[in-house]
């Protein structure tokens, strides 16, 4: 009993610990969305938001049959949620395996996804953070080099661009300098137009994705850490709601059992008269 006890409501802790993330995801996502403007296309490849509220409710619902099933002994709930932990595991692989298969298709998906963000880079205030984000911690510019830019309409660099970026970059492309206390957000201006030595020495010429894929090479050990500890907590809690169903099945046919057993002795424990006549008439 004690092991069983164990298995429940550690499954339990854990489901609760993500359904507590969830939520908190959802939220974050919702607030988000709210205090955008109205005229803003969302699409989920490019909207941080919307991405936060689907993998947060995606989580929820799963967290919560794992929550609850393990509660309440919920054979059916467990199963439910062993099975679509099972699937995401399988996807996740499978997409693992198609990822180092097809490298070259899965870069220029990338790229594009990417470059399609720079298009939207003033659209969404999400967006444009988490832009300045990644150009800011990698030092990088744009998606193959810095005149990637030249795609959005407010960096597009031509004489019918009425935009004061025009043929600049965002102020997180700039090379920062030691001792700057106050920020120049005009420090991208006019980029595009100088050659790429002498754009080096205001902005970072490289691409991000290439600075991202290099990161990952150079840190390769703490992404595998990181992915194989992803891949044993689905598979730990996976365990535990499999071994859960198993002791409640075992549980449920003991019972059986011991009715039959009970009302096969009380069959057997009938009083008959004692000169009872069992002769066929």
């Amino acid at each position: 009993m004690r092991g069983y006890r164990t298995i429940k409501y550690t499954l339990f802790i854990f489901c609760y610990f993500f359904w507590v993330v969830s939520a908190v995801l959802i939220a974050v996502g919702i607030y988000a969305k709210i205090a955008k403007e109205k005229h803003v296309v969302d699409t989920l490849t490019v909207d941080p938001a919307l991405l936060l509220i689907v993998v947060g409710s995606m989580m929820f619902l799963i967290t919560f049959l794992g929550c609850f099933g393990a509660l309440r002994n919920a054979t059916c709930l467990l199963k439910t949620f062993l099975g679509t932990l099972t699937a995401i595991l399988l996807v996740q692989i499978a997409a693992g395996v198609v990822g180092y298969l097809f490298t070259d298709m899965v870069m220029e998906r990338t790229e594009r996804l990417m470059m399609n963000t720079i298009v939207r880079y003033r659209e969404d205030h999400d967006l444009e953070n988490a832009i300045d984000f990644v150009q800011k911690k990698f030092q990088c510019c744009g998606v193959e080099s810095y005149t990637d830019w030249r795609n959005n309409v407010y960096f597009e660099c031509s004489d019918t661009n009425p935009s004061l970026e025009a043929c600049g970059v965002p102020f997180s492309c700039c090379v920062g300098l030691q001792n700057q206390t106050v920020l120049n957000t005009m420090c991208g201006y006019g980029v595009q137009q100088l050659e790429e030595s002498s754009a080096a020495e205001e902005v970072s010429t490289v691409g991000c994705l290439e600075k991202i894929v290099s990161w990952m090479k150079n840190n390769l050990l703490l992404v595998a850490a990181l992915t194989g500890g992803l891949l044993l907590l689905e598979v730990g809690m996976m365990c535990l709601a499999a071994a859960q169903i198993s002791r409640i099945n075992k549980v449920q046919q003991q019972k059986k059992e011991n009715a039959s057993r009970s009302r096969a002795e009380r069959k057997d424990s009938y009083w008959f008269p004692a000169f009872a006549d069992f002769d066929d008439e």
